[in-house]
């Protein structure tokens, strides 16, 4: 199960974070790292800080952006620190570490992690299914990117062995679903229900709305077949209903 676990940095800026990050994950049995875009990994400091977790780092895959890193992967966590409209139902890293392990590592699951001074955009927010935080003290809320990682990793070596749950599903991957968002967008912007100076207003509900659905591919083909047959059915719109 814990080999199907992934830990994934967006642009991390620093080597020596980097490197600290690989010796959290191998403390804790992990050893799939994703990187994307990251700063340069030859770097002495990130040598020195990985310490006896070298491999992990010689060995971590390189992705040009996060889309590309979750596309076989039908779990992803976006870790955040903020609160907002498109950041909400936010689980704690015990719990996110109990979804995790209950399916017995049926589904790929990546945690994602953003940049040190900045996390994650909202829309690489958007890409992930599930939202994670760590509850910190009002006072000063912000932590180390290594820190972080070892709490998330922590969770997950402690929920290894926990009940698996037998109903869980084999869910479909990061690329199958932003497949059909593709085409959600498109189709929803032709029959005019999306606004086409700001789609992303409301596609970020939807994609909300369908993550809670946790679909699987039938589910999605379903979708997408419904999506072709309103793309050929809207042939003779004639604008946005109660339009001018």
């Amino acid at each position: 199960m814990i080999s199907n676990i992934s830990i994934v940095l967006v642009e991390p800026q620093s080597p020596g974070n980097v490197g600290m990050v690989c010796r959290a994950m191998k403390n804790m049995g992990l050893s799939s790292l994703r990187l994307v875009n990251p700063c340069p990994l030859d770097h002495p400091e990130a040598l020195m800080f990985a310490v006896s977790a070298k491999d992990l780092l010689e060995k971590a895959e390189i992705y040009p952006d996060l889309e590309s890193a979750l596309a076989d992967s039908p779990l992803s966590i976006a870790t955040t620190r903020r609160h907002g409209k498109y950041r909400q139902e936010i689980f704690n890293p015990e719990e996110i570490a109990m979804k995790i392990t209950a399916d017995g590592g049926l589904n790929r699951s990546c945690i994602v992690f953003g940049r040190e001074d900045s996390g994650l955009t909202t829309h690489e927010v958007s890409l992930c299914r599930w939202l994670a935080t760590i509850d910190t003290s009002s006072e000063y809320g912000s932590m180390n990117l290594a820190q972080s990682v070892l709490v998330f990793c922590y969770e997950l070596m402690k929920s290894r062995g926990g009940a698996v749950d037998r109903t869980v599903r084999e869910l479909a991957p990061g690329e199958s679903l932003e497949a059909m968002y593709g085409q959600m967008e498109s189709v929803l912007l032709k029959i005019g229900f999306l606004n086409p100076e700001n789609p992303a207003h409301l596609m970020m509900s939807l994609r909300r709305i369908l993550s809670r659905a946790e679909l699987d591919s039938r589910e999605i083909s379903i979708f997408r077949g419904m999506m072709s047959q309103v793309d050929w059915a809207c042939g003779e719109f004639k604008g946005k209903k109660g339009g001018a």
